[in-house]
């Protein structure tokens, strides 16, 4: 199990003799089962024989048992660590050749773009297969079942070889678009019938549409939506592939992939769509809304690709550094050994880090936390323990340098990494947490800490996670589903045969209340149809959302969402007894529904059109501010923002962001917080980096007076400019310009419209310059971008005068301070020489 400072117990019994060419039979048999628990027996039969027998014929039977499971890259990463002399086939008599040449060709697909045969597993094979046509698709697989890779090889296939011109790739989280977006990148090459964007902007698609050029756009459900809203009825997409697709079940945010969905859909009822998603319940959930006429097709696979040890930690009486490992699998426990700390773990924090340090000393272990503070803390714990490194690699070095320029120069993560120790969470910015990632995976950062962004679909597989009392979210306990995604990182299919899960104190009921979860999968439940079904809570707050008087709404944050979904679609429709909700529930209910929406689209002038621009805000918000400005006395311009270089800019984000709260939603609460919240959103439209928002917090609470923490500070900037600028601020602020452009028309002032980038656009990236904007559409990240853009004078630039200008100063970016990591991404993007970042 490659458990380090692992030592026998001597009440262990010895273990008989095994009969290995039996043992080999009895996997063959269960091979042919479809079954995961077989499946997995027979996986450790073929693992076990050719990683503990020296006899060539037994390993060479081995491989055979991983060919009829279909589990071409173990038998690669055996012969590729010696452990499987090469040329297999010789040694195999005619039949066991003719047999396994035959499943190979079973197991092939053909990728027509590249010309190339491309060995699968059964499941990606039924993937393959099913996928042809225009039929929509729901694939279901446990995480390291190759998913994502051969999902991306497919897309590439259909926009290349296919009629596909737009596709969209969605997936939940910015970091998750950025790891697709470079994992397209890479696969595509240098090719360039392909580009690959994240940014919502309508000329990339009007090429693909006008210029017979394709496109992939990997966005976030917001960004689509942010697309939709700048091409409006020349929206038209050929192609939708939904990631981690069960997170259309997530409070706030899943109602928002649901309009998503359904926005593309109304665009082009011809549209395809695949939905992916870790190991399901009910994957066919997700077809339940195709259009009429429209196949749909379910593939759902429990297949095993590598071995998961689930091993539970429990320390042996009155020895606090000894720690008893015992396997759970199957209902039955195997002890295994016994776990030597090197220091005492006094505290929580301190047993989840030597317990980490110790078992994953030779690397590749994940450590799980329930928030970034922790995640930081432990970090440290396990740097103090880990052997010094002999000297530091310059990747590590460039990551410090990184980390110190772009974040703070007394950042935590700097010294961490310099050990191979770092820790990992959604708010850090994306250049640093990808290269964290990179290096990782390289072996090179020994242990990352992380939190659960881990189970936010980023790819980051292990070989070890430590973990003990998972949560996620503020103290809900992780369901079962979630906790077996999380162990689904241990093990790197085609790199490692096995991982472990080691879970700490598991009969401690405070950090495991219903025990260690028995292995589960996840049910989808669109977050929709989640909310209805809580009885009456829906019709009370839609008759108390007519009140002017927001104060008295309950339970916001669990209706708000929702409510606004279904009064757009009353507005579209009509009626939701037409809507594909309608068939789910009860129809008592929902004619009780339609009755309170009526009463609120009685209200309302605002159009549906305006509505559907913005999800999540709720029309009769809308129509509230409507009159709000209309109402308002004073010069009409007041009701503007300014523009961010502007004196008064900060003053009327104030105003606008109190009148939102009044009006629209309280979305920036605590009102006490607003001034703080418009300087964060004023300084990021106006292209600061993250480094100078941090250092400018530090100088207003020394020159108040007022003490702080230096991390806690870090922590909390971060937490402001993703929770505040880069969700609440676009979501809010660009419903709030529409509303006001509406009634600057109604009143003759169409010469104060501005026609420009959208705000929520501006705000999703954090730019107000057309020389930042052209920096990010040459795939720079935003830290990059603000870098470069530091340096340069002129605020106007295109794409090709910052090309331009990065050729002109391509030997002086040592001389300019700008980390290395940064040099190196520009060169990759520009594909400039390679020794630009030496």
């Amino acid at each position: 199990m490659e458990i380090d400072n692992l030592a026998a117990d001597p009440a262990i019994p010895s273990v008989a003799t095994i009969d290995w060419p039996r043992l080999l039979l009895a996997g063959s048999i269960l091979a042919r089962s479809e079954e995961r628990t077989d499946q997995e027996a027979a996986l450790r039969i073929a693992t076990a024989v050719i990683s503990l027998k020296d006899n060539q014929a037994l390993k060479d039977a081995g491989a055979v048992l991983l060919g009829k499971l279909s589990n071409f890259r173990a038998i690669a990463l055996a012969t590729d660590r010696k452990l499987l002399s090469a040329d297999l086939d010789a040694r195999l008599g005619v039949a066991l050749r003719l047999e396994a040449q035959r499943r190979e060709m079973d197991r092939s697909i053909l990728v027509q773009s590249s010309g190339t045969w491309l060995q699968v597993n059964d499941f990606q094979k039924r993937f393959w297969t099913n996928a042809a046509g225009e039929r929509w698709l729901s694939a279901s697989a446990p995480t390291a079942s190759g998913k994502t890779f051969l999902v991306l090889q497919w897309l590439i296939d259909q926009v290349i070889a296919g009629e596909t011109q737009v596709a969209v790739y969605l997936a939940p989280t910015r970091a998750l678009v950025s790891e697709i977006e470079t994992n397209l990148k890479d696969l595509l090459g240098k090719t360039e019938q392909v580009e690959v964007s994240s940014l919502p902007l309508s000329d990339k698609y009007k090429a693909a549409r006008t210029g017979g050029s394709r496109v992939i756009l990997v966005f976030t459900q917001e960004r689509l939506h942010l697309l939709a809203n700048v091409l409006g009825d020349a929206f038209l997409i050929d192609l939708l592939i939904v990631d981690e697709a069960h997170k259309i079940g997530d409070n706030q945010r899943g109602v928002i992939l649901q309009d998503a969905v359904e926005r593309a859909t109304r665009a082009n009822p011809r549209l395809k769509a695949v939905f992916i998603s870790p190991a399901t319940q009910n994957p066919e959930e997700l077809l339940t809304d195709a259009p009429l006429g429209v196949q749909t097709v379910t593939v759902d696979s429990d297949t095993t690709t590598v071995l998961q040890n689930l091993i539970v930690a429990t320390q042996v009486p009155r020895k606090s550094k000894l720690w008893n490992l015992t396997l759970r699998r199957q209902g039955s426990t195997l002890p295994i050994g016994i776990l030597q700390l090197a220091s005492t773990p006094e505290g929580l924090k301190k047993r989840l880090a030597f317990i980490a340090a110790a078992a994953g000393e030779k690397g590749g272990t994940l450590v799980y936390t329930n928030g970034a503070g922790e995640a930081e803390e432990v970090a440290d714990l396990i740097s103090q323990l880990v052997p010094k490194l002999e000297c530091i690699d310059p990747e590590l070095s460039q990551l410090a340098e990184l980390a110190r320029k772009g974040v703070h120069h007394d950042f935590r993560l700097a010294p961490l990494v310099e050990s191979g120790v770092a820790f990992h969470y959604g708010n850090m910015p994306s250049l640093i947490r990808q290269e964290i990632e990179r290096l990782f995976r390289s072996g090179k950062i020994r242990f990352l800490v992380c939190t659960s962004t881990l189970i936010e679909g980023v790819n980051l597989s292990c070989r070890t996670i430590v973990v003990r009392g998972p949560r996620k979210g503020k103290g809900h306990p992780m369901e079962p589903h979630d906790f077996w995604n999380l162990a689904g990182r241990a093990g790197r299919w085609g790199d490692e045969f096995q991982g472990n899960i080691i879970c700490i104190d598991p009969e401690d009921t405070r950090a495991w209340p219903s025990g260690v979860p028995n292995r589960a999968r996840y049910p989808i439940k669109r977050e929709s149809d989640a909310v209805l079904e809580f009885g009456n809570g829906m019709l009370d707050y839609l008759s108390k959302r007519r009140l002017s008087d927001m104060s008295s709404l309950d339970d916001m944050d669990k209706y708000e969402q929702v409510s606004a979904y279904l009064l757009a679609t009353f507005m579209r429709l009509g009626s939701i007894s037409v809507a594909g909700l309608a068939k789910r529930h009860d129809k008592g209910l929902i004619s009780k529904l339609d009755e309170a929406l009526d009463a609120l689209v009685a209200q309302i002038e605002i159009d549906v059109d305006l509505a559907a621009r913005h999800p999540g805000v709720s029309a009769i918000g809308l129509q509230r501010l409507l009159e709000a400005f209309r109402a308002y006395a004073g010069d009409v311009e007041n009701l503007l923002p300014a523009e961010v270089a502007s004196n008064d800019s900060y003053d009327r984000f104030v105003t606008i962001m109190g009148r939102i709260n009044e009006h629209l939603f309280p979305a920036f609460t605590p009102a006490g917080r607003i001034r703080l919240y418009a300087l964060i959103v004023l300084k990021w439209l106006k292209g600061f980096s993250l480094a100078k928002i941090i250092r400018d917090s530090i100088e207003w609470h020394q020159e108040a007076g007022r003490s702080f923490r230096l991390p806690e500070l870090i922590r909390g900037t971060m937490e402001l400019v993703e929770q505040i600028a880069r969700f609440k601020a676009p979501k809010y602020l660009s419903a709030y310009m529409d509303v006001l452009n509406l009634y600057l028309r109604e009143i003759g002032r169409d010469d104060l419209v501005d026609e420009g980038l959208d705000v929520g656009t501006q705000l999703e990236f954090g730019i107000s310059s057309k020389t930042l904007l052209s920096l990010m559409e040459l795939g720079l990240s935003r830290m990059s971008a603000v870098s470069l853009y530091e340096k340069i004078a002129r605020d106007d630039l295109s794409k090709e005068g910052c090309t331009a200008w990065i050729m002109e100063r391509v030997g002086q970016f040592q001389a300019m301070d700008i980390p290395t990591i940064i040099i190196r991404e520009v060169r990759d993007r520009l594909t400039l020489p390679s020794d630009l970042a030496t």
